[in-house]
């Protein structure tokens, strides 16, 4: 009966750490999967605790930092970053006019649907923007200070 009910405990904690994201919940619903297996072999009550609390402790200080260090982005990590992250900071230009509901954007070659990130700032076919944000296959942009050469436009200096 002891293993049902750390069984039981170990499912609500895995389910709690989906909806949570935040890598800690799960390490204790290992402690308790732990604790199952000590009582299924017949263990006392006391000692499925010390194997709980033992096994909750290691995975929270063992495991969860190198999980927590392979889950960084590698803009905090300082590696090539790819894919979505190697968007995000990019340079793109306006194709279609782009506001707070629609636009077109070339960002290296390739084409993709943008918004404005502030929604007051409209964008016109021509104009260099940032990309700050991605959201789906949407690139959410903002006004490029930087001209191609690297130079600050004259009214910024």
């Amino acid at each position: 009966m002891d293993a049902v009910v750390w069984i039981v405990l170990g499912v609500v904690l895995v389910v709690a750490e989906i909806f949570t994201t935040t890598l800690f919940l799960i390490m204790f619903g290992a402690g308790a999967f732990a604790a199952a297996g000590a009582a299924a072999l017949g263990a006392p009550v006391a000692l499925q605790a010390v194997v709980f609390a033992a096994v909750s402790a290691l995975s929270v200080v063992v495991v969860r930092p190198v999980i927590r260090r392979h889950a960084r982005s590698a803009l905090e990590t300082g590696d090539q970053p790819f894919g979505v992250e190697a968007i995000e900071g990019s340079s793109a230009l306006v194709l279609e006019r782009v506001d707070a509901e629609h636009g077109l954007v070339k960002i290296d070659g390739e084409l993709w649907s943008a918004r404005s990130y502030d929604a007051t700032q409209n964008f016109a076919p021509g104009e260099r923007v940032q990309v700050i944000k991605v959201r789906g296959a949407t690139a959410l942009v903002w006004h490029d200070d930087i001209s191609p050469t690297g130079e600050l436009p004259e009214a910024k200096r």
